[in-house]
């Protein structure tokens, strides 16, 4: 390969504000070799509607651990003990309506702002962290997501990771083993893409030569994110060569139809839950995406009369308010079907897998009728934290969401303090 010449003027201040997106690829697996864990491994699942819920129904009416399960949360009565749920929780200065929807895991402020550029997503910063000890170092999962344009995951470039919108491919990637000659182009794929990082850190070294004191920092930075994708692409190669798990599960069938709405969310949760029970990964993100949802069937014997979008924009019609409280509580059917899956599969060391592993689910929108940006309808399940209680902070000065992020941090064994707008931890569900 000919290496590019960098005899052509450019601008330097120019060239280098481009370095931080150069880098923008996935998060890849790491520290294959580190040695596993005595302690049972702890996952993450992270599911965000992008149009939210109907906050009435929602919401308890008292707080503490005696409190009165709201219409929505009743039907997850069987996992009272099992679940928290939160209000007055936000995102500070993420405003903006649709536009927070890729800022629900970044938190990233002001995402309406001329130049605005997202952050690092809490699974991606987790997977940094953690290191890797599956084939994958994350998934991103997305239900009838506009791919191009929103994600619960991203770089800490703030570079969208285009979600998986395929059971059947996702399925492929975990359990279907390429033959000699797949795995040989994979291989060859890899080191094609190491070489092209060799020419990029070979030119790097010779054009930092007369750069300042703040652009030679910025370039170390960018080396640095060299040498770490790199090792990411080296371990990356070492999995490629490794026997993928077995199950008895069949393959699934893909649903083409937006219409389908919820068995589709039920076949990507399935789909998650095969994902831990395999031990393909650890922490899975999921966006529904409303906003790119057409009239879409409730059930088997409805179909709402307007599209996701538009239902959720009620203006307190009585028909649209009446379509959307049976969506929800098809929302919250599904969660209790996911947090049974959990409980009922044993994991390695004979505990719930529900037991080792916390479930969020919540919202960018706390009012989608209005773009009503805090007071988040938040839920988390799981993950052997003090659960059983409501959590009721101040409906006005919100608490941030990301004290509860820090919090699942470090449940998951990472020792920080602080993610983005984070002031703290919420020291009521630590066990």
């Amino acid at each position: 390969m000919n290496k590019p010449h960098l005899c052509t003027p450019f601008p330097r201040r120019r060239f280098l504000r481009g370095l931080g997106v150069t880098l923008g690829l996935p998060f890849l697996e790491q520290n294959l070799t580190r040695a596993a864990s005595q302690k049972p491994p702890k996952r993450m699942l992270l599911i965000s509607n992008n149009l939210g819920v109907l906050p009435r129904h929602f919401f308890p009416q008292d707080k503490g651990v005696g409190y009165t399960l709201s219409p929505y949360l009743n039907e997850l009565a069987t996992f009272r003990k099992d679940f928290t749920v939160f209000s007055g929780l936000s995102h500070p200065a993420v405003t903006g309506g649709h536009s927070t929807e890729n800022c629900f895991l970044t938190a990233a402020r002001d995402p309406t702002r001329s130049g605005f550029r997202n952050s690092i997503s809490l699974d991606q910063f987790a997977a940094e962290k953690l290191g890797q000890e599956t084939r994958f170092a994350t998934l991103n999962l997305g239900v009838n997501i506009d791919k191009a344009n929103r994600s619960l995951s991203w770089t800490r470039d703030g570079v969208l990771l285009p979600a998986e919108d395929s059971p059947a491919a996702l399925f492929r990637k975990m359990f279907l083993q390429g033959n000699d000659s797949d795995i040989a182009r994979n291989l060859k794929r890899l080191s094609e893409r190491g070489s092209i990082l060799d020419v990029v850190r070979d030119d790097m070294h010779g054009f930092q030569r007369g750069l300042g004191s703040n652009d030679k920092s910025r370039l170390d930075q960018y080396l640095t994110s060299v040498r770490e994708l790199e090792q990411r692409l080296a371990l990356s190669g070492e999995w490629e060569q490794k026997p993928k798990p077995q199950t008895q599960a069949a393959e699934p069938q893909d649903i083409a139809d937006k219409a389908k709405l919820f068995p589709k969310i039920q076949l990507m949760l399935d789909m998650a839950c095969l994902a831990f029970e395999s031990d393909s990964t650890r922490i899975i993100t999921l966006m529904v995406d409303g906003f790119a949802t057409p009239p879409f069937e409730i059930d088997a014997s409805q179909r709402t009369r307007d599209g996701y979008h538009g239902l959720s924009h009620h203006g307190q019609s009585r028909e649209k308010l009446a379509e959307l409280e049976k969506v929800d509580f098809q929302q919250m059917r599904h969660l209790r079907n996911l947090l049974t899956a959990l409980a009922s599969r044993p994991s390695a060391d004979g505990a719930r897998l529900l037991d080792q592993t916390m479930v969020l689910y919540g919202s960018n929108l706390g009012d989608a009728n209005v773009h009503n940006c805090t007071n988040l309808p938040i839920l988390l399940a799981g993950g052997s934290l003090k659960h059983g209680q409501h959590l009721a902070f101040d409906s006005i000065q919100n608490k941030p969401l990301c004290n509860l992020f820090v919090t699942m941090l470090q449940q998951l064994g990472i020792e920080t303090e602080h993610f983005v707008s984070s002031s703290g931890t919420i020291s009521e569900i630590q066990a």
